[in-house]
């Protein structure tokens, strides 16, 4: 492993100072899961790492009546997964931050890093993606919200500025009566990416979809919202093929690349299928 300097500041303004002093130079540095397991593959070599863990305002969950919920940018998946505030409100988050590797590395992983890797497998984006999540971006020229569906622009590219970091995300109230749902579909053990997972969000009135959001993880360079698919189920009931219909309409919309977890096609019938069965949960929850 390459020394590199290490730098600790204390807040977003001295790390935002560091970024644009240092330049190319710098890493940021959030819960470490993916930027040193590059490093010691060689695959990083960074010069200068700022470690934001000291950032106090880039810490917790908060929730407000009239805004919905907000993370800290270093707020861990095991914050989000345990937390009642979070359970209360958005359970499917909960849920999706459970199903990220072992609880060691939900220690670990922040909602900023998992975001900012733009690794197009990660467990969480397609779930806040569902929530109409806003990533809130601070750098030299000041703040601006990103919506998450709009932050990643291909392999752990996103469009986060080199002089910039990721402060928050916040999830807006959950429309009324809105069952939100994650699975994952896994090619070896739980620690390991998915082949496919699928999150949805449907809201029913009198046994119709008045809403319905779907969105995929690991059908291409990033998270896909399916919107033809959601398409498909607002309006209409909830007989057995509807829901296989728009399930049906799912691999058209991906576009996954064969590796060692599946095949494109492999990937896309999963896809197609897992959907299906969580919409069949969700639905019956909503019964319930």
């Amino acid at each position: 492993m390459r020394l590199f300097q290490y730098h600790r500041p204390t807040t977003v303004d001295e790390a935002v100072g560091l970024l644009t002093d240092l330049g190319d130079e710098a890493v940021v540095l959030a819960g470490g899961t993916s930027l040193m397991n590059m490093v010691k593959l060689g695959l990083a070599e960074p010069e200068q790492v700022i470690a934001l863990r000291g950032v106090r305002e880039l810490h917790g969950v908060d929730t407000q009546p009239s805004d919905g919920l907000t993370f800290g940018a270093m707020t861990t998946l095991r914050e989000i997964e345990t937390s009642a505030l979070v359970r209360g409100t958005a359970p499917g988050l909960a849920e999706a931050a459970h199903h990220v590797a072992t609880v060691r590395i939900r220690n670990q992983a922040t909602v900023g890093g998992s975001l900012v890797h733009a690794d197009p497998n990660q467990d969480l984006p397609p779930m806040l993606m569902v929530h109409d999540a806003l990533a809130r971006v601070t750098g030299p020229d000041g703040s601006r919200e990103v919506p998450v569906a709009d932050m990643f622009l291909g392999y752990f590219e996103t469009v986060v500025g080199a002089e910039e970091i990721l402060r928050s995300v916040r999830v807006p109230v959950p429309r009324a009566g809105m069952r939100t749902g994650y699975l994952k579909f896994l090619p070896r053990t739980r620690d390991d990416y998915s082949t496919i997972s699928v999150a949805a969000g449907v809201t029913l009135v009198d046994g119709r979809f008045e809403d319905a959001r779907i969105a995929i993880a690991g059908g291409g360079s990033v998270p896909v919202r399916c919107r033809a698919a959601e398409a498909a189920l607002v309006g209409n009931g909830t007989r057995p093929d509807v829901l296989a219909g728009a399930a049906d309409v799912v691999p058209g919309e991906i576009d996954p690349i064969s590796d060692g977890r599946g095949t494109s096609g492999y990937k896309r019938d999963m896809a197609r299928v897992c959907t299906e069965r969580l919409l069949r949960r969700l639905v019956a929850e909503a019964r319930a």
